[in-house]
């Protein structure tokens, strides 16, 4: 359940910063996936989440844009309704090929080393060690993940920044019970940035984010309910394209 976790914290754009791993049973759900920010307009997305699939819908150039992604398959459809045809992009495997028991199943070509287990503010975590490669030079970093949460509590960056993730309080928003928590970015320039996400146990996701500058991601309209199959196929009657477009629908932020 790995992979589809992290497609989903693309998908909606609202999970913190940090690695997710080894997740259990995924929560079927439908949403609103709303993005704002100063002087800007608002961005919304209709967010359907399976067992096996993440659907969303968004309106680009007064044309609605459907994208259904099967992270276990790795393979994802932009469909075209007005002209019944779809498109399918096939994306990296390789996570797919993961257990999912370490926070290296969501990253490419990188070898995860666990340290040990500590306790952090009261929250038990594994201390892993990741080592990736960027343009032939190895980087390491360092992350304690949150045993129960899977978020990442502490991280230590190659440029020398420090990241630490504190829970503030509990607090009821868009109709869920969440732990709202402090997320701060030190640098070794002196300078610090702080974030803040509202965490839902239930989903088991942020549904909430608040990023310096006033930028805002949240999940509202939250329905958790047994999503219908035919939400996550593509009619039989729609042509496959063999050409993929170059169009991305706009909440992919990537």
């Amino acid at each position: 359940m790995g992979a589809l976790r992290k497609i989903l914290v693309i998908a909606c754009s609202v999970f913190i910063t940090g690695n997710t791993y080894a997740e259990p049973k995924i929560v079927e759900f439908s949403a609103d996936a709303v993005i704002s920010a100063p002087q800007q307009n608002m961005r919304q997305t209709k967010l359907f989440v399976s067992e096996k699939a993440v659907r969303n819908e968004s309106v680009v150039n007064e044309q609605v844009i459907v994208e259904i992604v099967y992270p276990q398959e790795g393979r994802a459809v932009l469909i075209n309704n007005p002209l019944k045809s779809y498109v399918e992009k096939v994306f990296d495997r390789q996570n797919n090929k993961k257990n999912n028991d370490t926070p290296c199943d969501q990253i490419s070509n990188a070898i995860c080393e666990k340290l040990g287990n500590e306790n952090i503010d009261g929250h038990d975590t594994e201390k892993w060690q990741i080592i990736s490669e960027n343009r032939g030079r190895k980087l390491r970093t360092l992350h304690w993940m949150d045993i129960k949460r899977k978020l990442a509590i502490r991280e230590f960056f190659p440029d020398g920044s420090v990241a630490e993730l504190k829970m503030l309080q509990k607090e009821k928003i868009n109709g869920r019970n969440t732990e709202k928590w402090q997320r701060t970015l030190s640098r070794p320039d002196g300078k610090s940035a702080v974030s803040y996400q509202w965490y839902d146990p239930g989903l088991k996701i942020a549904i909430k984010e608040e990023l310096p500058g006033g930028y805002i991601r949240e999940l509202k309209n939250i329905v958790v309910s047994k999503q219908p199959d035919d939400l996550f196929s593509v009619p039989g009657d729609y042509a496959k394209i063999v050409s993929q477009p170059d169009v991305r629908p706009e909440y992919t932020n990537r």
